[in-house]
């Protein structure tokens, strides 16, 4: 139960990262990355590589953060505020 509070707790933080307009800057991304946490910059370069146009920004991101959780690399408290920060990077990729 409590672990799929959390996960709903994603999809809200993936849904905010999607208001916005994404610019299609790696490099921006990129450097916006070093700035992270190394929690942030875990979720990050899990998911860097599948940000496409047309991507499920959400469901990326979810899924993501949800493997490094489930395989003990990052803690469940931490997801959260780890995919929120890393997400605003990820967006100015897309």
């Amino acid at each position: 139960m409590r672990r799929s509070f959390i996960f709903a707790g994603l999809t809200a933080t993936a849904l905010t990262m999607l208001a916005a307009p994404a610019l299609a800057d790696r490099k921006a991304a990129d450097a916006c990355a070093a700035k992270l946490s190394a929690d942030a910059k875990l979720v990050y370069a899990a998911a860097i590589g599948s940000v496409a146009p047309g991507a499920n920004m959400q469901d990326m991101v979810r899924s993501k953060t949800r493997s490094l959780v489930m395989g003990g690399q990052l803690s469940r408290g931490n997801a959260r505020p780890a995919a929120e920060a890393a997400g605003a990077c990820l967006k100015q990729a897309m």
